[in-house]
């Protein structure tokens, strides 16, 4: 059975392993679209752009790591001081 289909800032904290704050900040920046419901404005975030927001940082990552490679570079940088 599928969870939620909306989930709470401090739900989203406990799959990111990160802090509610943070991911309020990361609300308010963009970085992980929501949507403010009810009177008191409560956020909530979607569980299928939490899974876009992990799939892109997963796809960022993985660009970072093809730029700039561990071993090479590494490698290089111990020789140069040598």
């Amino acid at each position: 059975m599928p969870g939620p289909r909306f989930l709470q800032l401090a739900d989203v904290a406990e799959v990111l392993n990160i802090s509610a704050n943070q991911v309020y900040a990361l609300v308010r920046r963009g970085d992980i679209p929501a949507v403010k419901i009810g009177g008191r404005g409560q956020w909530r975030v979607e569980s299928t752009e939490l899974e876009k927001y992990i799939s892109r940082l997963y796809t960022e990552t993985r660009e970072f790591i093809d730029t700039h490679p561990f071993g090479e570079e590494a490698d290089q940088a111990e020789e140069a001081h040598q």
